[in-house]
Order: C-alpha cells, then structure tokens, then sequence
C-alpha cells in the first residue's frame, strides 16, 4: 500500500465530498483501501446526523426535569460531539497510518458494500 492510498483514504473522511468523489471516480472507486474508508465515512456521517438528532430531543426531555435535568442536558450535549470528534480524528489517523480500522457495527457494513470482505 501506497503513502497516496493512505492519504486518500485519510482524505475521505475530510466530509463527505471527498468521499463520494473516491466512489464515483473511476481509478479511486477500484482501490480497495479507499473505498472502504469512503464507504465508512459516509456511514458515520449518517450515525452522527441521527445522533444528532437524538441529542437534541434527549436535551430537550431533559430539560423538562427540574434541577438535575438541565446538568445532564448539559452533559450530554457536550460529551457526545466531543466522543464523535474523538472517533473521526481516530479514523482519519489510523486511515493514514495504512490501517483498515473497522468501527464496530459500520465496519462490517463497509466491508460488505466495498467488496473487501
């Protein structure tokens, strides 16, 4: 594996843009390592806009609750995007790094739509 795949697979995971291009760019969408880092950037994407979107209606829940309800509110909406930003940085690092990191349940998804598996 190349130093390129490698940044291109880092790359993927910039936003979405890139990594739909990889998948619709002819010489980019056969390469293996791309394609599963494409394939799961567009997958976390999604989970973190449904995430998202829980987290915003948990806060509200939350805020109903006197009292304690506001600080979980709280709680909750600053440890879930910093735990996304967490994971997205990971997944960019270990993309450079040459490694096929497979997150838990998108991974085997973008083993089995890239053709990896």
């Amino acid at each position: 594996m190349s130093l390129r795949d490698n940044f291109l697979g880092a790359l993927a995971y910039v936003t979405c843009l890139p990594a739909l291009v990889f998948l619709l760019v002819d010489p980019y969408r056969k390469n293996p390592f791309v394609r599963f880092h494409s394939i799961q950037c567009l997958l976390f994407w999604l989970v973190c806009v449904v995430l998202a979107v829980v987290v915003r209606v948990v806060f509200l829940v939350l805020l109903l609750i006197p009292i304690v309800g506001p600080l979980f509110a709280v709680l909750i909406a600053v440890v879930v995007p910093l735990a996304a930003v967490f994971t997205w940085i990971v997944l960019m690092v270990k993309a450079f790094q040459g490694e096929r990191f497979a997150l838990p349940l998108i991974g085997n998804l973008s083993d089995q739509y890239s053709g990896v598996a």
